[in-house]
């Protein structure tokens, strides 16, 4: 059966031949038997998988497929959609995980008689994994299975090479890069710090469990016999990839039990039963439509009955009411459900009653949304005659920035983050109380926090230290100041001898030069997906921003889902930013040697035997050569890096320019530096002045 239903696009085109998408547009212009598009826009066209890959043999330019690449194209390009796609292939490699001999068996008919074969087949494996067909959320669409068998032998013959589990990770991985926006991801971090925090748990529910990455943490750090794992989500395709992810993590005869669920969980509960060891979620926020008109006399309002505007607080009490007496909950929640007034009551409630026992501020970019720090409410519900506990621990990760860093704009290591919030609360869990961390961590008493406004922020409590961290730390950023400042004046350059006239070069173009093959040429419009992903625990290569560019700071973006091919930059690269002019002009050195070009910037990559990369770069930063090559729209200044001109000078007169140019870039970098360690001086002695760390003698 040929797998002409599959479409790719020239994104995915790029990827199967190990190209740029500018080679896939050039043979589209240059081959008249190029495929011809099968679906897509005019502006992105789609190509039928088969067909592209019959081209590219036939052309010398592909001699095998990567396995993993046909097979997450064939899964991309599904005539009924990737959720589908995934479903079905979570199917089948289940069957390969449990039943290996089954799938052999069935693998060595025909594509006609697998397809015809296969629902009987994954339904002995999905009923005693998820219980009977009308109570799970794993259910085979009745359009059947024909056109995914292609895709289904790929999987299985990956699952050969990965693992089964392994196979699903990366596809559901490359599923959710590819399409950011439409899901809401608890990153593998915060959910293995949530899990810790939630400590071993037989049974364990999330009620807004998305793509399972909680209970997959909570399985992972902590695995036991008999476990029994509940998720539930709105969305029925996310229940049912929730439920396959986690048996697929599971041995079946280990006796774990996975039950998952669609439907609303404030309004329509699929688990009123289950009392939970553990409860962990990370819930929708700011949702004004949870059900307030119709839940009013609801049992689960314990702590008092949310306002409309405090969904959040719905959940809390949601996941109280779902654990068993002592049993922990862990959720994710915006900063303002600790200090809105209209929650102020319920907030109240939970400390007299000892419900809440800490509250954890998360650096922002830890969970999406990245903008703000989230924080984490760490939740017991209260035995009978359990007297509630006296304090409330309070910790603050935001405050502060990384040993080193000097303008803040290195990223706080996750795993510090971990480290300080778990050494804070195991010994205020195990002894109700910690000695406090300045700073970082305090356990409060409960009386102090029932004031008028019942403020839970950490920040309100805990006001970080100093910014230069203290008198000898500050002593320590005024010496590195001093040593900077003398690197400065030695980099200083001389003034050179006034020319007798003033040079006529002949001139080139940076448009020209790409045209004579002297330099490559390229321009991102969009943030990248760069390589690595996170289903594969590799780490993300960072994005060089324009921001990054003209700050002169290392690599800071993040990538993004999309199916823009990255370009990596290389030491001796030249990167324009297209906005703002031309003011600055950066050569890629070693460190920044391998990050991804973020949007808005040109990279220009000379052949060094025709351009010295420093000749380049200090060239094109002249100010009469950008205006010249700059177009105006309102109060916007737009680079056409192309019109730059450069004038046209034999290697050694290149090699003499560029050393000078160099020269003056290490001035430039020195003076940031000291601008830097000047401003944190400045800001570390008038934090401590101002808190009374330090005197005034």
């Amino acid at each position: 059966m040929q797998d002409n239903a599959t479409e790719v696009t020239a994104a995915g085109i790029a990827r199967l031949a190990g190209v740029g998408r500018a080679a896939v547009s050039n043979w589209r212009r240059r081959h008249p038997d190029f495929p011809k598009p099968v679906g897509g826009t005019e502006t992105s066209p789609s190509f039928a998988l088969t067909d592209v890959e019959n081209w590219l043999r036939e052309q010398g330019k592909l001699a095998e497929v990567p396995l993993r690449e046909r097979v997450w194209q064939q899964l991309a390009g599904h005539p009924a959609g990737p959720g589908v796609a995934l479903l079905h292939t979570g199917c089948v490699l289940l069957l390969v995980h449990d039943r290996p001999t089954d799938w052999l068996e069935l693998a060595a008919v025909s594509d006609g008689q697998l397809a015809a074969r296969l629902p009987g087949a994954l339904d002995d494996v999905l009923t005693p994994r998820f219980g009977p067909r009308d109570e799970r959320a794993v259910r085979l669409p009745d359009a059947g299975l024909a056109p995914s068998v292609p895709l289904l032998r790929g999987a299985a013959e990956l699952a050969a090479e990965l693992g089964a589990r392994q196979t699903y990770e990366f596809l559901l991985g490359r599923h959710l890069d590819a399409n950011p926006r439409q899901y809401t991801l608890t990153p593998a971090g915060p959910a293995q710090l949530m899990a810790a925090l939630a400590g071993s748990a037989r049974t364990v529910l999330d009620p807004a469990c998305g793509t399972g990455a909680l209970l997959r943490a909570v399985r992972d750090l902590a695995p036991e016999p008999d476990q029994r794992l509940y998720g539930q989500d709105s969305a029925p395709d996310l229940a049912a990839l929730t439920a396959l992810r986690l048996a697929l993590g599971t041995p079946a005869a280990d006796g774990t039990t996975v039950r998952t669920a669609s439907g609303d969980t404030l309004r329509a509960d699929a688990f009123p039963d289950v009392r939970a060891d553990a409860v962990l979620a990370h819930p929708p926020f700011n949702e004004r439509n949870w059900g307030h008109d119709e839940l009013a006399y609801d049992a689960r309002w314990e702590y008092g009955f949310p306002a409309r505007t405090e969904s959040e607080l719905a959940w809390i009490q949601h996941a109280l009411a779902r654990l068993r007496d002592g049993g922990t909950a862990v959720l994710l929640m915006p900063p303002a459900a600790a200090s809105r007034r209209s929650g102020r009551r319920i907030r109240a409630d939970l400390l007299r009653r000892g419900a809440l026992r800490a509250v954890i501020a998360l650096p922002a970019g830890s969970v999406p949304p990245n903008n703000i720090p989230l924080h984490l409410w760490v939740l017991r519900r209260p035995g009978a005659g359990t007297p509630p506990a006296p304090e409330l621990l309070l910790v603050e990760t935001t405050g502060g920035t990384p040993a080193g860093s000097v303008d803040g704009r290195d990223k706080l290591p996750w795993e510090q983050v971990q480290q300080s919030v778990l050494d804070a609360w195991r010994p205020f869990d195990r002894d109700g109380t910690i000695e406090e961390l300045p700073g970082i961590a305090r356990s409060v008493p409960v009386i102090e926090l029932l004031d008028d406004e019942v403020d839970l922020a950490p920040a309100r409590r805990l006001p970080p230290p100093a910014a230069g961290g203290g008198a000898e730390e500050l002593a320590a950023v005024r010496t590195r100041l001093g040593d900077t400042l003398r690197l400065t004046a030695d980099r200083a350059p001389d003034t050179p001898p006034a020319a007798q006239s003033p040079a006529r070069w002949p001139q080139t173009t940076v448009g020209e030069l790409a045209r004579a093959g002297a330099l490559l040429l390229r321009t991102t419009t969009a943030t990248p997906a760069a390589p690595g992903p996170a289903a594969d625990g590799s780490p993300r290569v960072p994005v060089l921003t324009d921001h990054d560019v003209l700050a002169g700071t290392a690599p800071s973006g993040s990538p993004q889902g999309g199916d823009e091919e990255p370009v990596l930059v290389e030491a001796g690269d030249v990167v324009v930013p297209l906005a703002g002019g031309g003011a600055v002009v950066r050569v890629v050195d070693e460190a920044t040697a391998g990050a991804a070009l973020g949007r808005g910037l040109t990279l220009l990559r000379p052949d060094r035997a025709a351009l010295d990369p420093w000749f380049l770069a200090g060239f094109l930063r002249g100010t009469a050569n950008n205006r010249q090559a700059s177009s105006y729209a309102s109060t916007a200044t737009r680079l056409d890096v192309r019109r730059l001109q450069l004038p046209r000078l034999p290697p050694a007169d290149q090699r003499r320019y560029g050393e000078r140019f160099r020269a003056l870039a290490e001035f430039e970098d020195a003076l940031r530096q000291a601008a830097r360690l000047g401003e944190q001086l400045v800001r570390g002695l008038h934090d401590g002045l101002t808190d009374g760390t330090l005197g005034p003698e």
